[in-house]
């Protein structure tokens, strides 16, 4: 992508699309986010999108659409088996990712539960670089094992490192020496880390990961949810691959894996996901089983209108101006942070800005779930939604005690081409005014706390009455202005 040069003015990131949909917000008052806050239970999860102000929780089926999507989805073919809008997106699955075998389903959620089904027997491991939430559940419930090997240098929130999603050959290989192949059921992929900054992974390293794959004829599996984001890291950031187009670098991962599956919510700007496969053995497998728990095998739970915005999307992530808005938000975002001192996961990853919150409350022990702590504080100050990513998002062990994370973020999620750069600085101004005022920021206890995905659906109350106090003094500074 050429780089766009400011003479006169500061460079800010430049928008390569223009609004034509909006839609109204509001703000709500700080007597009423006051109550909202607490009848939700301090849980981010389950305040009302009317009573958001930004909402950052996820870019998870909330990026914005392009015309081209739109106007798709009004040409849909609606047949219960044999639409044609099926045939246009598995077209567009094979031009970008080579794979003669695709089906679709409701989300990323639901191919991990179908191919879990499908590969991994009780006591199986699953090595990757690392878990998201719900995949974690789905190998649980099959009573899997999960198997992290990041390198360490991933568990770093502040480094230079430009690929800290990167999975550690050796460990893989010390794993496979120690466990047998035989006890494990496939390696898992996902471009870029979720849970740990959005953080990518090198081309370099997954073709590392093949070849030991290959020698050890594991399955090889990817989850390509992040893949957009991924894609334009590794052009910008990786030697060899600058003068790459985004297709190519698209064509060389995918040639490394056997199954790739993706959530459509976050990877085409539509809503569904679907799973392609080199094998013909895994796709009749699947296709067996996608009737029984989404659908027949060419909508797999997605409205045919989604399935042709999935189509467009898959074309158009192709699109380098496309790709890198998200990322080069993300990277102004954490800069006007950092800059002030929020300790932040750099360098900036893809799919929203990340607080370190271990340092940004160390007062705030673990399990009083500092990240979520500070998630209320910044709803309280600001109407801005985020999305916990540490303690609170892990379970219970088998004895009922607490799992430590190993990083305590809070996600601001940035969705593709919603936001715009006032209202990127107005989340900036609330953050570092509560970085300033941190030492008020207390912890939160369970109320209601249960035992699969807590963070969805339990509510919390603070440990003292350390939101009075941070309130009173927003009111000192701000007054009774939003």
């Amino acid at each position: 992508m050429p780089e766009t040069k400011f003479l006169k003015t500061k460079p800010v990131p430049l928008e390569m699309h223009k609004v034509r949909i909006v839609q109204k917000l509001t703000l709500p008052s700080l007597d009423e986010r006051i109550a909202i806050n607490t009848e939700a239970g301090n849980n981010a999860h389950l305040l009302k999108n009317e009573h958001v102000f930004l909402d950052m929780l996820t870019d998870s089926g909330v990026n914005a659409m392009s015309d081209r999507q739109l106007a798709a989805m009004m040409a849909a073919d609606d047949a219960y088996a044999g639409s044609a809008s099926f045939y246009r997106l598995e077209e567009e699955v094979r031009a970008a990712f080579g794979m003669e075998y695709f089906v679709p389903a409701h989300q990323g959620r639901a191919c991990e539960h179908l191919l879990c089904e499908l590969l991994l027997k009780p006591g199986q491991i699953v090595p990757m670089n690392h878990h998201f939430t719900t995949v974690r559940a789905h190998i649980l419930k099959k009573e899997g094992v999960l198997e992290e090997l990041l390198f360490d240098e991933g568990w770093e929130a502040q480094s230079e490192c430009p690929f800290k999603g990167n999975i550690d050959v050796d460990k893989l290989r010390q794993l496979i020496a120690k466990k047998g192949r035989e006890s494990i059921a496939f390696v898992r992929m996902e471009v870029g880390t979720n849970l740990i900054g959005g953080q990518p992974v090198s081309l370099e390293n997954i073709r590392a990961v093949a070849e030991v794959c290959r020698e050890h004829q594991l399955i090889y599996l990817l989850d390509a949810s992040l893949l957009a984001d991924n894609l334009y890291f590794i052009k910008a950031r990786e030697d060899g691959c600058q003068d790459m187009s985004i297709a190519e670098i698209t064509k060389q991962i995918s040639d490394c894996f056997d199954i790739i599956y993706f959530s459509a919510r976050k990877l085409t700007c539509s809503r569904g996901g679907g799973m392609c496969f080199r094998r013909e053995e895994h796709y009749q497998a699947v296709r067996e089983l996608t009737p029984l728990y989404e659908g027949f095998s060419t909508y797999g739970g997605i409205s045919v209108r989604e399935i042709e915005a999935m189509a467009v999307g898959l074309s158009e992530s192709m699109d380098e101006d496309m790709i890198s808005q998200g990322p080069i938000f993300i990277e102004e975002m954490t800069r006007l942070l950092t800059e002030k001192g929020v300790p932040m996961v750099t360098p900036a990853g893809g799919l929203g800005v990340h607080i370190d919150c271990s340092k940004f409350v160390p007062h705030v022990p673990p399990n009083q779930y500092p990240a979520a702590a500070v998630a209320c504080a910044l709803y309280l100050i600001g109407g801005i939604r985020g999305t916990e990513r540490g303690t609170l998002s892990e379970d219970r062990d088998e004895n009922g005690e607490e799992v430590i994370a190993k990083m305590e973020l809070l996600r601001l999620a940035l969705p593709r081409r919603v936001f715009t750069l006032s209202q990127i600085h107005f989340a900036v101004d609330r953050i570092i005014w509560l970085f300033e005022h941190s030492d008020l920021i207390g912890g939160l206890e369970f109320t209601d706390e249960p035992k699969i995905l807590r963070f969805f659906f339990g509510k919390l109350k603070p440990v003292d009455d350390w939101q009075e106090r941070l309130i009173e003094q927003y009111r000192a500074d701000y007054g009774e202005g939003l």
